[in-house]
């Protein structure tokens, strides 16, 4: 439970990567083989030459009178709606300072009344 477990991974070839076993400790100055390699060296080819695109006559978007007016009223739409909202918050920072001014005035009236009385 406790001991980590790496799963196998297809590679993109198909090949499986193996776990990994623990080796025997050999000591200090005891001479170690090299390990041979069990995976396969093949060439690689070199990339094909991308193939240009064939340049379209005709522009990619067409607006017709239609949808150019729909454009113009779906963006005056955004335009009104951030509007409103950003004129809404300004409006509600605005009230919630003037109530802090009108508290912090009523209670500093309350401490000055309070310490004219002792």
């Amino acid at each position: 439970m406790f001991k980590p477990r790496v799963p196998t991974n297809l590679m993109p070839t198909g090949d499986v990567i193996p776990y990994l076993t623990p080796t025997a400790i050999t000591q200090p100055g005891q001479p170690t083989a090299p390990a041979d390699c069990s995976c396969r060296h093949t060439p690689q080819a070199p990339a094909p030459a991308p193939v240009p695109a064939p340049v379209s006559a005709r522009p990619t978007v067409q607006l017709t009178p239609g949808s150019l007016i729909a454009v113009v009223v779906g963006g005056t739409t955004v335009v009104l709606v951030v509007g409103a909202v950003l004129v809404s918050l300004l409006l509600a920072v605005a009230l919630c300072g003037v109530s802090l001014t009108i508290c912090a005035l009523v209670i500093r009236s309350l401490v000055n009344t309070q310490a004219k009385q002792r």
